[in-house]
């Protein structure tokens, strides 16, 4: 059954869940705020509104879509109408963590940027006031069904234009994102990264495998071949996990499910929420897959969502770099403008990056465990920076983490 509630935003800040308010805000009209436990009814509308280059695919239908059938959780999504029109949706669920219940973009744990869904329209027009006013509706609405409004990862400014909610109360999130821009000229954009000696190490990297019988870069096209690659990068990716005392995020059947459902979508362009690459081994390592990466598409953006090697084969190669080399160049054969390393500050994305980019999380506290829950998120998110600072810290921290993921009972929170 789908239910909708409601709640009316006038520029003020008074929130009313039945007359309308006699003013108008800023950008057009007064705002309506609605409340939807399924996503099938605003389908249509989603789709119109992530057609937007600025926002982010991890709040499209097919991506939420996935993670809502392979998890029980209950959805909250809130749509905003402006005379009539949805301007806005932010997809969002109700997660547990211990006694706070949070209200989060749906996929949280897996999403390298979140930026909900905005009309172009709205998000030019959008002031300071009119994200205050629509955040109090919001917290109205989810009043009893949620402590904590948890909107994670967003930047503020992204690809030069400003979040709708940037003037609201904000902490810096401890992992930033990193971007490497992309021209149609690969050798343009490799020049960014000191070309000369990228070539170099390519050439050298060619070699070393051609020495072992060969490669291909491999992209799974049939079903079968997608799942099977997807099997194979969960077992690479556990058996890496767990030599380096680091937790398994892609051990739960449900996270596997999701990433499952995902393959199965085919938007019949170079749109798609996932596709595998991989380097396949020729020779006499005939047929065995040395490293694997997982890209989406939407518009010109990339993001690579995952990736794993098996470092039993050609590791003097490095084929996870390799297979990073053929992903960009493919890229910029067919027109992308930025390719996406996503979340976390890792060695060899500051050598492929030209750009990093800074996340925020906004907390809007609803009860008075939300708000106790607020203030201790921010105390453990300015520790978790300065315990990523110190990368022998993070070392012991990541055991430790390993060691309680191994245990029978697990706790299934954000990944940081």
């Amino acid at each position: 059954m789908h239910s909708v509630e409601r709640a009316t935003v006038a520029p003020a800040g008074l929130v009313a869940l039945s007359a309308p308010a006699t003013a108008a805000p800023s950008i057009g009209g007064e705002i309506e705020l609605k409340l939807h436990d399924r996503l099938e009814p605003l389908e249509s509308d989603w789709r119109r509104l992530e057609a937007d280059n600025l926002n982010s695919l991890h709040q499209s239908y097919d991506w939420c879509s996935a993670w809502a059938k392979t998890h029980d959780n209950t959805l909250a999504i809130v749509q905003g109408c402006q005379n009539g029109r949805t301007v806005f949706i932010l997809p969002l669920e109700l997660v547990r963590h211990g006694m706070v219940r949070s209200a989060q973009f749906i996929g949280g744990r897996f999403n390298n940027i979140n930026t909900g869904l905005f009309s172009t329209e709205f998000r030019d027009h959008a002031t300071t006031e009119d994200g205050t006013v629509i955040v109090r509706a919001l917290t109205r609405l989810l009043a009893g069904k949620a402590d904590l409004v948890n909107l994670t990862n967003i930047p503020l400014d992204w690809r030069g234009a400003r979040h709708p909610l940037v003037g609201l109360p904000a902490i810096e999130n401890q992992n930033h994102a990193f971007q490497l821009p992309l021209t149609a000229d690969f050798e343009q954009t490799i020049a960014q990264l000191n070309g000369k000696r990228r070539r170099k190490k390519y050439r050298s990297q060619c070699r070393k495998i051609e020495a072992e019988g060969g490669f291909d870069h491999f992209i799974a096209r049939t079903g079968a071949e997608k799942q099977a690659l997807l099997a194979t990068f969960f077992d690479q990716k556990a058996i890496r996990f767990k030599a380096h005392g680091i937790p398994n995020v892609f051990q739960s059947p449900e996270t596997q499910a999701f990433f499952r459902m995902l393959l199965e979508v085919d938007r019949g362009s170079a749109d798609t929420p996932l596709e595998l690459h991989a380097i396949r081994l020729k020779g006499a390592h005939e047929g065995k897959i040395a490293a694997i990466a997982g890209l989406s598409r939407k518009g010109d953006h990339v993001i690579c969502q995952f990736g794993s090697i098996d470092e039993s084969l050609v590791a003097e190669a490095s084929p996870g770099e390799l297979l990073f080399w053929l992903m960009i160049e493919r890229c910029c054969e067919e027109g992308a403008a930025l390719f996406d390393f996503g979340l976390g500050d890792q060695d060899y994305k500051r050598r492929w990056c030209t750009v990093e980019t800074i996340q925020h999380d906004i907390l809007l506290p609803i009860s008075a465990a939300g708000r106790i829950a607020s203030i201790a998120q921010r105390g453990v998110t300015r520790a978790k920076a300065v315990i990523k600072g110190n990368p022998q810290l993070y070392s012991v921290i990541q055991r430790m983490r390993a060691h309680a993921d191994s245990a029978p009972a697990r706790s299934t929170g954000p990944e940081d």
